[in-house]
């Protein structure tokens, strides 16, 4: 994924600055940058951050660097911000999101006389620097923002430092946000809401989709308007959002209990308690457990001093071992007990799979599952929330190709349908490979009312395939 967080503030704008970055660490696992612009120009600096924190890499920066305008990252891939010097002037730039068609705009660039861009490990372009050359193809900053908004398949939101200022623009459908906040001598703007609140600042206003703004530190000016149609990720409020965050007027927090209690109202489970698997399945199991009358329990303890960041690694073989290796039991609330266990989501299955026979071998008696939306059938096209390289990485279409023979089977669509046959037996299936006492997912028309906005804003393609 990624995060980012922008300050124009009267005086140094470096420690808002590197505490406003730092709060979007659970966004991001590989790089990490911040550039500020003072009396002597811009200042860079960027570190990889697999290893260790955001603050242990930066402390130093921060006391070296000086401006009073700046943007920093968190970044899951590519090395930014990128210093870019072109007939728009000199300026800084990041990017969040997901670029579809990225060789078709390389090439586009080539065409309209773009010499080279640089080569990152592996032979990839990084697609911050596609952005810029993009934007750079037009005669206005502004101008060159809308025109990367039309020409992105996918989803680009773009925090871009100039001397003057930040420009800040939402990408073209709103699948990720932005804030802005206010203090007497600065503005902020981030993609968390809640990065800047122990900063000083107030929420001032929330981007509409497509709409660009220029911050200073003295006003924000809305230099490109907000387009009609918003389709933001749903999965915001259901995952990797964090609890203290707000979307479009909606906690996280709020919404994950909402989001458990409609899931128990349509449950029957008999168990001896309920836990969540941590941290972004505890507050669906909160509103489960207040919504069911069974008693909410932390039968296992995530430990967290040394791999704190869930994210981490990258390697997805060693992710499993540290997701494996965070939870310690405690055996007291395990054995001979019946367990409901709510995660945020079931992906590929390891780690729940994993979860569940640890469960059992603590002396559980029975663990049942209950995610907290519907089985994943699409990977995302939009956003790197994911790892998935292909749909076959997800366990329901695993499930789909045993029972089909094929990837894409003419009734596909049933299997999306909660009221069908087709997805009670793909449940079923799941249930049984993974080993589950039961199975039963969360609906998308009752995940949609927990999060309370009109349906048509909100994407759901990764659950039933609707763009």
């Amino acid at each position: 994924m990624g995060g980012f967080f922008g300050v124009a503030s009267k005086g140094s704008c470096v420690l808002d600055l590197f505490f406003g970055t730092d709060y979007h660490s659970h966004l991001g696992t590989r790089r990490a940058g911040m550039v500020v612009h003072g009396k002597d120009g811009f200042d860079r600096a960027i570190h990889n951050i697999q290893n260790s924190p955001f603050r242990t890499k930066f402390e130093r920066d921060a006391e070296d660097l000086e401006g009073n305008l700046g943007i920093g990252c968190i970044s899951d891939y590519e090395p930014q911000p990128l210093l870019v010097n072109s007939h728009l002037g000199s300026y800084a730039i990041t990017t969040v999101g997901k670029i579809n068609n990225a060789d078709a705009l390389v090439e586009e660039c080539y065409h309209n006389g773009h010499s080279h861009f640089l080569e990152m490990s592996g032979g990839m372009i990084n697609p911050t620097e596609i952005a810029a050359a993009v934007i750079n193809q037009q005669d206005t900053i502004v101008d060159g923002l809308r025109y990367l908004q039309e020409k992105v398949d996918g989803s680009l939101t773009v925090l871009l430092l100039t001397s003057e200022g930040i420009y800040a623009s939402r990408d073209r459908l709103g699948r990720t946000p932005v804030i802005i906040g206010k203090k007497a001598d600065a503005h902020c703007v981030s993609f968390e809401s809640f990065a800047f609140l122990n900063l000083g600042y107030e929420d001032l206003k929330e981007l509409g989709p497509g709409e660009v703004v220029f911050v200073t530190p003295e006003k924000v000016e809305t230099v490109a308007p907000p387009r009609d149609k918003m389709k933001i990720c749903s999965f915001l409020w259901v995952y990797y959002g964090y609890p203290t965050s707000s979307y479009e007027g909606v906690n996280v927090e709020f919404m994950r209990n909402e989001c458990g209690r409609l899931l128990a109202k349509r449950d029957n489970a008999d168990a001896d308690s309920v836990a969540g698997v941590p941290d972004s399945g505890t507050a669906h199991a909160v509103g489960y457990s207040n919504a069911s009358g069974i008693p909410f329990t932390r039968p296992f303890i995530k430990y967290t001093p040394t791999w704190p960041r869930s994210f981490m690694p990258t390697n997805q073989d060693q992710r499993n071992l540290i997701a494996r290796m965070k939870l310690i039991p405690v055996h007291k609330l395990i054995k001979g007990k019946r367990l409901l266990l709510i995660d945020d989501s079931i992906v590929r299955g390891t780690q729940l799979r994993e979860t569940t026979e640890f469960l059992y071998q603590s002396g559980a008696k029975e663990v049942h599952v209950r995610p907290a939306c519907p089985p994943i059938m699409f990977g995302c096209k939009y956003l790197n929330f994911s790892r998935s390289t292909s749909d076959l990485d997800l366990i329901a279409r695993r499930i789909i190709l045993r029972r089909e023979g094929c990837m894409e089977p003419d009734n596909l669509a049933d299997y999306t349908d909660p009221d069908h046959p087709l997805y009670q037996g793909m449940l079923d299936d799941i249930c049984k490979e993974l080993n589950f006492t039961s199975l039963r997912y969360h609906r998308l028309d009752d995940m949609i009312r927990s999060i309370g906005i009109e349906p048509c804003k909100l994407c759901t393609y990764c659950w039933n395939g609707k763009e």
